[in-house]
């Protein structure tokens, strides 16, 4: 049967994602394995609780510190060979990795390194692959394409530590790093064999640093996306000590084995592939909140279980509640990011959401196992179940937007003025007025539009925006802001989505001059001679 539009498998129609997905998939097992093998191998290294829970943290601590970076690469590179590099990358650390580990050199602080390089290729790798969903699917499919990339993921958390632990507890650490180093041979030619459509750049790419600011500026004028990134703080933070602490659990509360803890984890994985399977019944019946809720609430009833139980019995199924909890939580709240994104800054925004997600996980493991180490095993567990708990209540508070209806894609309604300088893209500062003519009866309604107008300006680059009016001729209103260059002129335009449009022509039916509001683009000039004026920047010949 083929799969419809908006189904659960849809995204499987688009052949790139699946051939994508399967590799990504068998790249997870390998991950899996590595980790279930990098955990056990510091708990034979070392008796220290901290150092366990520091494997948990040298995964995801690149995450947080090189996430915006990463983003900033997606958005402005060829997302596939930034993909390559990073699979590369991996690769040979996990080689280097696996030989040592032969070798019978490792320490514990040598293992930290190897798990944070390979960690910070994930981080490279992560933006651009979230980013590249919506260039792969239709926008119907990006909530389906993520469930499916959470479930091939976490589905692998079910198998993964199962056979991991098989293999650790058999063959030996050495042996699990090897299969995680086979396991990025796969993608490396699925990247190779994807041929996306090239991307035009009529404009200079941005700098680093502009890029970062443009991220950070297009976040923090979105409330929605606050609270999306918040609520992944919060449970990243909250609901890693599951993973974080479990191999102490396994060898001392259930006094197991590698076997037991690989077990373990396979019924963790096994409640993010029940997660997977009721999520789209879940989010036809409930609003995002409503399933972020769930989540945060199956994952404090599984973490309050752990804390209370020295059963294997008990805790397998605490363990499959809690991993349903963690994949109904972060899917919701990945989806939602990116459709809350238009394409321009997707990279960006979906580094920072990970870097609030991922961080929390960095931040919370370093704290819980800091916490066993000094109050024990019950008291962080019992800790951690009162922290997501309290994340299911903070939604009655400020709950989580519903999925965006806001149509997102560029408006592509500017048009480049014909510059009679000759300026190229780097000249600047630009000043922009715009100026318009208001009955006095319309005040209120021009300066709610005009509220909405300024979050759109400075969240799409403009800085120093203000609003002027006459004071001899009370109806004359003038909107006024910079820009650093002639391009980011350009830029700032293009980036209007279709969403904003109401806002722009709301305005313009407001405005009572003939035609249009009349808009000035001025260069910002020094005093300089008239013959210097002339120079700087010539008239051209029309």
């Amino acid at each position: 049967m083929t799969a419809g539009p908006g189904s659960s498998s849809s995204p499987f129609r688009v052949r790139t994602f699946r051939s994508l997905w399967i590799a990504s998939v068998m790249s997870h097992f390998g991950t899996q394995v590595q980790m279930v093998g990098a955990a056990w191998l510091m708990v034979s290294l070392t008796s220290s609780e901290g150092m366990v829970a520091l494997v948990q943290a040298a995964v995801w601590l690149p995450q947080t510190v090189f996430s915006l970076f990463a983003g900033v690469v997606a958005d402005n590179f060829d997302r596939r060979k930034v993909m390559l590099t990073a699979q590369c990358t991996m690769f040979a650390v996990s080689v280097a990795l696996t030989v040592l580990a032969f070798a019978g050199v490792l320490s514990p602080w040598s293992l930290l390194g190897f798990t944070f390089l390979i960690g910070c290729g994930g981080a490279l790798n992560a933006p651009s692959w979230q980013a590249s969903v919506g260039d792969i699917v239709p926008r119907d499919d990006i909530p389906q394409a993520v469930t499916l990339n959470a479930m091939g993921y976490n589905g692998m958390r079910s198998l993964g530590p199962a056979l991991g632990g098989l293999i650790v507890a058999t063959a030996g650490a050495a042996w699990a790093f090897a299969v995680n180093a086979a396991s990025f041979i796969g993608i490396i030619f699925a990247l190779k064999a994807w041929n996306p459509p090239a991307t035009e750049r009529p404009l200079p790419r941005e700098s680093f640093a502009g890029a970062i600011s443009g991220g950070l500026r297009y976040t923090s004028m979105s409330p929605d996306l606050q609270r999306l990134i918040f609520r992944a703080l919060l449970f990243g933070s909250s609901a890693i000590v599951t993973p974080a602490l479990l191999p102490v659990l396994v060898r001392d509360t259930l006094e197991g084995t590698a076997n037991t803890f690989g077990l373990m984890l396979a019924f963790f994985g096994a409640g993010a592939v029940v997660a997977a399977a009721i999520n789209r019944p879940l989010r036809r019946r409930f609003e995002n909140e409503g399933v972020a809720r769930l989540g945060f609430i199956g994952s404090a009833i599984g973490t309050l279980t752990l804390a209370l139980s020295a059963s294997p019995w008990i805790c397998a199924p605490a363990l499959l509640l809690s991993g349903c909890g963690w994949v109904l939580v972060l899917s919701i709240l990945n989806s939602s990011t990116q459709l809350f994104s238009p394409r321009w800054v997707v990279g960006r925004v979906m580094s920072i959401y990970q870097a609030g997600a991922f961080g929390g996980m960095a931040l919370g493991s370093l704290l819980w196992g800091w916490a066993a180490e000094t109050a024990g095993l019950t008291a962080t567990f019992l800790a951690a179940a009162l922290v997501l708990a309290l994340g299911a209540l903070i939604g009655l508070w400020k709950p989580l937007p519903s999925v965006s209806t806001a149509n997102l894609e560029p408006l592509n309604r500017f048009r480049t003025p014909e510059a009679k300088l000759g300026l190229t893209y780097k000249a600047g500062p630009i000043m922009v007025v715009v100026e318009y003519l208001i009955d006095t009866g319309d005040t209120e309604a021009f300066l709610q539009l005009m509220a909405r107008r300024r979050r759109i300006r400075i969240r799409d680059g403009a800085k120093q925006w203000v609003l002027l009016r006459d004071i001899e001729r009370p109806e004359q209103w003038s909107e006024s802001y910079h820009v650093a260059t002639w391009g980011d002129y350009i830029r700032h335009n293009q980036r209007r989505t279709a969403a904003d449009a109401e806002v722009f022509d709301n305005l313009r039916l407001l405005h009572r001059g003939p035609g249009t509001p009349v808009v000035r683009r001025l260069i910002e000039r020094q005093w300089v001679s008239s013959k210097e004026a002339d120079t700087a920047y010539p008239v051209r010949s029309s």
